[in-house]
């Protein structure tokens, strides 16, 4: 993902791309890789902390998950990023993940601070993380995230 192109995107444009589906954006949406180890932990993570149950998901194999990544010019089949849907803005790798848990409250607030990074920096560790995950984390068959009540709710796509 080239640096900084999520931010080219205006708010709320893949509401005029016709191969996105219709979604309530209301709320955040997280997009995640629904095969990778570490990214349905940390949707299991999020789902368990979000009290508020504020954040709603989508596999990123999923009819939407798949349009979004193709929205914002992202492969939709190596999933680089998870992706953050909020007031129609795309956030993704490390900004998405400081996004995600700063909102959790508490002491996951603090989180903010890797903002301070220089974004090279941040994005350096976030692409080594991802580009690994498979083969540190390990891969499923299917998404097993259905099956998890405090996701199952909110799972859209």
């Amino acid at each position: 993902m080239a640096r900084g192109q999520l931010d080219s995107f205006s708010t709320y444009s893949y509401r005029d791309d016709p191969s996105v589906p219709d979604f309530p954006d209301e709320t955040p949406l997280i997009v995640f890789d629904g095969v990778c180890v570490l990214c349905n932990g940390f949707a299991r993570f999020v789902a368990k902390r979000d009290v508020a149950k504020r954040f709603r998901f989508a596999e990123a194999q999923s009819p939407l998950g798949g349009a979004l990544y193709r929205h914002y010019g992202l492969d939709d089949v190596d999933y680089e990023t998870n992706l953050l849907i909020q007031d129609g803005r795309a956030y993704g790798r490390m900004e998405a993940f400081v996004h995600i848990v700063s909102q959790l409250g508490g002491a996951w607030s603090t989180v903010r601070l890797i903002l301070g990074l220089p974004r090279p920096m941040r994005d350096w560790l976030y692409d080594r993380i991802a580009k690994n995950r498979y083969r540190l984390f390990g891969r499923y068959d299917a998404c097993p995230v259905e099956r998890t009540d405090a996701i199952r709710e909110r799972l859209i796509g």
